[in-house]
């Protein structure tokens, strides 16, 4: 005989993004911040902003967010439907909050492993027509880019296949960008 008891606690989730205009535009994962109530964006040279959510897809797994700066560095869009099989490829982001230490994305390498991976549905999210990488991709990469040899973003990395261990085992997936 508790009562009616509630409790409150703050959880902290950590990802990934890319700013995709100058005026404070983001893409993430609908994971990574898609149900969040605070968001808090940290730019490469430590500086903090409050992000607003614009509009999320939890389907398709994506976010756009938006923080109130200008003139802001902002990578060019890619084309994913010219994606070749073998092509290199650069995963940015923070894993295991990595970025936390010394506020600078991890930056990987690897190919294009395969193209238009239908994964189906996991929950209530549909991984479809995926990007297979094997660039290294781990817990908190989430809703970072995956950009071409021409630093184009081609991808949103969206998660991984463990085989059950704790981490990257060379097969990575990502959103494609013209999705």
């Amino acid at each position: 005989f508790f009562g009616d008891r509630s409790y409150t606690r703050e959880v902290h989730n950590l990802g990934s993004g890319v700013i995709i205009s100058p005026d404070g535009y983001i893409l993430s994962n609908d994971h990574v911040a898609g149900n969040a109530a605070k968001i808090v964006v940290t730019m490469t040279n430590g500086k903090k902003y409050d992000a607003k959510l614009i509009g999320s897809d939890k389907a398709s797994d994506v976010c756009v967010l938006k923080i109130d700066e200008t003139n802001l560095p902002y990578v060019k869009i890619g084309n994913s439907d010219d994606l070749i099989v073998g092509e290199w490829v650069i995963a940015l982001g923070n894993p295991f909050g990595l970025f936390e230490i010394n506020d600078k994305p991890t930056v990987t390498v690897g190919v294009i492993s395969a193209v238009n991976m239908n994964l189906g549905a996991v929950g209530d999210r549909y991984y479809l027509n995926m990007i297979q990488t094997d660039a290294a991709i781990n817990s908190g990469n989430s809703g970072g880019p995956l950009v071409n040899a021409l630093g184009e973003l081609i991808g949103i990395n969206t998660l991984i296949y463990t085989a059950g261990s704790q981490g990257n085992i060379g097969v990575g997936f990502a959103l494609p960008i013209n999705k």
